[in-house]
């Protein structure tokens, strides 16, 4: 490691104040795009360093890749001392990406109106559960709490009988994405025009987008369009317990026969041929309306072949399909490297890939604290700018 950056955002320097998952994966996506992390710990380190097992006491599984290509300063934001150290950080930095709460931001003099007045031109994006200005932006927000407040448990409530979560931290990734997107449009207009700003990503403004982009379906429009028997919110053609996996004689496959003709030629296939007459094949209008109804009829005759069966006649009909992998397979299929501390680790990839400047990850996660005494000691924190 310890490549030179080669990505789109080289020569940017991101002072990071988040921590968990949410901040952490935003400037990650930065880091490995080019960007020139410095990130705040407290001594005892982020909660992502203990979050699942490791294979060093510093290093779980995740942290090894939410850490990747940022440097770790241990400091106590507290402390006057340690404290000015952040302020002459902010000085230097392009942008600054917080995800504390306000109140404790503008304790620690580390709000966007302090921020400013050391650093005019600084991009400043924050994230918090709930917009500022609303009376709720200081109550803690997890991705548990978002997912319940963005509709989530009522989508799986529809689904599956009873309101439950995503297996995933899907709010805090979805912020996450958002994060990263704002600040690089940021980065954009001050490249253009010179000027900073204040970039705010309210998670449940996010995720409340995220979630409605098909959900709000019928009741969008005002008044709302009916959707026949079905409730104005939702997608029917996937707000149905139907739409899952199939079985098939060796294993799991997932077929979606998205247009009229994918269920034709599947139909006439399996001989199937009384179906080839049912309205609810009628349109595409009907295939995603009646989808309840009409993934049932595939599931039993998705049993009567192989899945390397299905796979060849998907291909050649034209109809999307795909062997359903599991996680480990995921994790089998990324390259390895190796950690000073923690030795070999499978490394996540990049978000996105650029043909002329590439992500990559060109140093490892630090230890707790790792750059710390050389900050202190006044020695250079940042990398030295590339000459444009």
């Amino acid at each position: 490691m310890h490549e030179q950056p080669t990505g789109p955002l080289s020569g940017i320097r991101v002072l990071d104040l988040t921590r968990v998952v949410m901040g952490p994966f935003a400037t990650q996506i930065l880091a490995d795009q080019g960007a020139d992390v410095v990130m705040i710990e407290a001594a005892t380190g982020d909660t992502n360093r203990v979050m699942g097992p490791g294979p060093a006491p510093q290093f779980s599984g995740v942290s090894l890749n939410l850490l990747r290509n940022k440097r770790s300063l241990a400091l106590d934001l507290k402390d006057p001392g340690q404290s000015a150290l952040v302020r002459g950080l902010v000085e230097d930095a392009d942008v600054v990406v917080a995800t504390m709460l306000p109140g404790t931001l503008r304790r620690l003099g580390l709000d966007y109106t302090a921020v400013r007045e050391i650093n005019p031109g600084v991009v400043y994006c924050q994230a918090q559960g709930w917009p500022l200005g609303s009376g709720a932006e200081d109550f803690p927000a997890y991705d548990d709490i978002i997912q319940s407040a963005t509709g989530v448990g009522d989508m799986m409530d529809r689904v599956a009988g009873e309101p439950a979560l995503l297996p995933t931290i899907l709010a805090d990734k979805v912020c996450a994405l958002a994060l990263a997107q704002a600040v690089t449009a940021a980065l954009f207009h001050r490249a253009r025009t010179g000027e900073g700003q204040h970039v705010e990503v309210p998670m449940v403004q996010a995720m409340t987008a995220f979630m409605l982009a098909e959900h709000g379906a019928g009741a969008i429009p005002e008044p709302p369009t009916p959707q026949g028997d079905l409730p104005p919110t939702g997608y029917p053609r996937v707000m149905t317990p139907e739409r899952r996996p199939q079985r098939t004689a060796d294993g799991w496959i997932q077929i979606l026969p998205y247009h009229p003709q994918h269920f034709f030629a599947i139909f006439t296939d399996a001989g199937e041929t009384q179906l080839l007459e049912d309205p609810r094949f009628a349109d595409l209008a009907s295939t995603i309306r009646n989808a309840a109804q009409l993934y049932p009829l595939m599931r039993d005759i998705v049993k009567r072949r192989t899945t390397g069966e299905w796979l060849d006649f998907c291909r050649s009909a034209g109809i999307p399909a795909v062997r359903m992998a599991t996680l480990q397979d995921l994790v089998d299929d990324l390259p390895l490297a190796e950690h000073p501390v923690a030795g070999s680790y499978r490394v996540l990839p990049p978000t996105a890939n650029f043909s002329a400047t590439p992500a990559n990850v060109r140093r490892p996660a630090p230890n707790v604290g790792e750059h710390t005494a050389q900050a202190l000691d006044g020695g250079p924190v940042w990398d030295e700018r590339s000459p444009v």
